[in-house]
């Protein structure tokens, strides 16, 4: 069985195992502990029997007005546990975070544009490309930015996509 729970510091330790596939995003451990501290509701952990490791989220509430929106910096999840649903379970938790408590307009995530596999499940999840960001990972390769509507934003205004790409220093940071 399954249990989702908040992250905690001791799994910092324990978590090596999922963030060893070559598309996941890694950081150094203040940038987890900054989440940790300012956004303890948007990290989570799945954990299996025997309390292994088996995915984690982690993200932010951010922004401001119409622009209040739930933000994905991560979700991962380790090759021996994919297909069984978790990536949707952890992202529907994000997403009703930030819907239900903190009243955002819309979740937003950054995806390698070569990363057909999330691509797809993001989209299954209701997730639309809102634009593309040249050169986003590493000033190499272009990024995603998908985005899904919450309640608060009736007129789906959030999700309506740009016309044309943007580059790194156009985005917008809190």
């Amino acid at each position: 069985m399954t249990t989702i729970r908040r992250f905690c510091c001791n799994d910092l330790l324990r978590f090596t195992n999922v963030n060893l596939d070559h598309l996941t995003e890694t950081f150094n451990m203040s940038f987890y502990m900054t989440y940790l501290a300012r956004w303890p509701d948007y990290f989570h952990v799945a954990e299996a029997p025997g309390n292994r490791i088996m995915g984690y989220i982690m993200g932010k509430v951010e922004g401001q007005g119409d622009s209040w929106h739930g933000h994905v910096t991560a979700v991962t999840v380790a090759p021996e546990y994919r297909r069984q649903q978790l990536a949707k379970k952890l992202m529907n938790l994000l997403e009703d975070i930030s819907d239900n408590i903190d009243k955002a307009y819309f979740v937003d995530l950054f995806v390698r544009a070569s990363n057909a596999p999330a691509i797809k499940m993001y989209e299954k999840l209701g997730y639309v490309i809102y634009r593309r960001v040249l050169r986003y990972y590493s000033g190499e390769e272009d990024g995603l930015d998908m985005r899904k509507a919450l309640s608060h934003d009736v007129e789906k205004k959030s999700i309506i996509p740009l016309k044309r790409p943007v580059t790194p220093d156009e985005l917008e940071y809190d």
